[in-house]
């Protein structure tokens, strides 16, 4: 069955990774911009093929991401190529263009999945409404009742139990949350609980509040386009939340999964059937996108960043220190990779 869970796992990152990269790749092409080289994977090659275009296209060891390499992606680096055919050396238009293509394609692709997840399936409603309590939880003890709508967890407001979620993963040394609720009856209430501490079989804890989530599904077209995007927008607040939520401390490191924890996630998905998997694939191609516009060295939010600067400034900034801050980047980029995988190793014992 790993054999199955792990060639899956090659295939969906394969898919996020082609299609991201595929959005650099067709739009630098159509804008004139000389490609070297189109990989999927990192490290030695295992595969390649010239193409009649004079690119290589090759396929790499590691499924862990991929690239194109393209003339001058910060500046003029080839004495063969024609000045116009450096990515640098293109109008700033295009180069926003190509620069964000691969986030985009990763969006659509969950978007048409997501589509095609509620069509088959049905659209999902995930309004925080309480379909069950159970007997002798902490929710049950402190008053929580079937029917009860949650719309704050400690201040923290949502309409969306996907977002409400993250809220139960801050750090909180107390143990104690205050819930604030909507009866049926319209009336506000502010509940105060502790959850339970439960031991998993790996020796870790785990918080048991013991409330169920009412689910609710639509079928049809209308009700699947208004599932997909609405679905989308959870997902990129919850990742949001969780970015924000490791720069203020408030999530810790240990909640993140590197390749090492995506696989059990795939491997999970498999046992659940197609229809889980589908939703993983949609789940972290946001992810991917979503990473990679951030501001950051390294990505291709970071790139855009100094496109801005660049047209703030009304010059080009200095290729060294351009050069210079995204290695730096790259570098802590990988360290914190280093730093996610131990602790997912560490979770498989």
């Amino acid at each position: 069955m790993w054999i199955l869970s792990l060639l899956i796992f090659i295939l969906i990152l394969g898919i996020i990774i082609l299609v991201h990269e595929f959005g650099h790749f067709i739009t630098a092409k159509k804008s004139g911009v000389h490609i070297y080289e189109f990989s999927i994977g990192m490290g030695p090659i295992i595969y390649t093929k010239k193409g009649k275009d004079k690119i290589d296209y090759n396929i790499r060891a590691f499924p862990i991401g991929g690239f194109v390499s393209m003339a001058g992606e910060v500046y003029e680096d080839d004495k063969k190529i024609k000045k116009k055919a450096f990515l640098c050396n293109r109008p700033w238009y295009q180069r926003l263009i190509i620069l964000v293509a691969g986030v985009f394609n990763n969006f659509l692709l969950a978007l048409v999945l997501l589509f095609v997840l509620a069509l088959f399936w049905g659209a999902s409603d995930s309004t925080p409404k309480i379909e069950g309590v159970a007997f002798n939880s902490a929710a049950y003890h402190a008053g929580i009742k079937e029917g009860d709508t949650l719309l704050a967890i400690n201040g923290h407001k949502f309409n969306s139990w996907d977002v409400g979620q993250i809220y139960l993963y801050y750090e909180n040394k107390s143990n104690a949350y205050t819930f604030e609720v909507e009866h049926e009856n319209g009336t506000h209430s502010l509940i105060e609980l502790s959850p339970t501490i439960e031991k998993t079989e790996k020796g870790e804890e785990r918080k048991v509040f013991g409330i169920q989530m009412e689910v609710k599904e639509e079928r049809g077209i209308i009700a699947s386009i208004k599932y997909a995007f609405t679905k989308f927008f959870n997902i990129m607040k919850t990742m949001a939340l969780t970015i924000g939520g490791l720069i203020t401390g408030k999530i810790s490191v240990r909640n993140l999964s590197g390749p090492v924890g995506i696989y059990q996630v795939v491997d999970q998905s498999v046992k659940l059937g197609l229809q889980q998997l589908i939703y993983l694939t949609a789940y972290l191609s946001i992810n991917v996108g979503f990473i990679n516009i951030l501001p950051f060295p390294a990505f291709d939010g970071g790139h855009v960043f100094f496109m801005i600067l660049e047209k703030i400034m009304g010059k080009k900034i200095n290729s060294k220190i351009e050069n210079t801050v995204t290695i730096i980047g790259f570098g802590l980029l990988m360290l914190l990779m280093a730093v996610v995988t131990i602790h997912d190793i560490i979770r498989l014992f």
